[in-house]
């Protein structure tokens, strides 16, 4: 990549230059994806004009091997864009994965210790409900549910009955 850098204008150069190590280390995961935008808006746009341009010289070149001669430079500008966004998605993946990875030990500490692992409330809680501790589970057979299903069901034959 840095052999193309030669074919970058200034401002090109400027949004390359954020992605050395010690700069992109320094970015969170949404520093990251403002980057992981621009980069990814520059390479499109370096990438279209790129074909744009050879398409138009294949008419007047006769094939399109010869007219890739021609397009040297923006061939050049749109690798850059691809390879710099390579990085940043790497980068991306990497932090995304580390943050994901905290969160999921952080839930799993807060499950153990017995509290929820949703958002903490500093409401106070009203009567009868939970104050952030698990409720014991109860095991069982599944009877309780057909029980309700099948009154349910009876309740609804009624009203059909009754609605004649």
């Amino acid at each position: 990549m840095e052999q193309y850098l030669w074919v970058l204008k200034d401002k090109e150069l400027d949004l390359i230059r954020e992605l050395e190590p010690d700069r992109i280390s320094q970015l969170d995961e949404d520093g990251l994806l403002a980057l992981h935008k621009r980069v990814r808006r520059a390479r499109n746009k370096h990438t279209t004009n790129y074909r744009r341009g050879a398409a138009e010289k294949v008419a007047a070149a006769g094939g399109r091997g010869t007219a890739a001669a021609g397009s040297d430079k923006a061939r050049a500008r749109a690798y850059v864009f691809e390879e710099a966004l390579a990085v940043v998605s790497a980068e991306l993946a990497r932090v995304a994965h580390e943050e994901a990875e905290a969160l999921k030990d952080e839930r799993l500490a807060r499950a153990r210790a017995g509290k929820w692992s949703g958002p903490e409330s500093t409401a106070p809680t009203p009567e009868g409900v939970s104050s952030g501790r698990m409720k014991e589970h109860q095991k069982s057979t599944g009877g309780t549910k057909r029980d309700a299903s099948s009154q349910a069901q009876g309740a609804r034959r009624q009203a059909k009955r009754d609605a004649r």
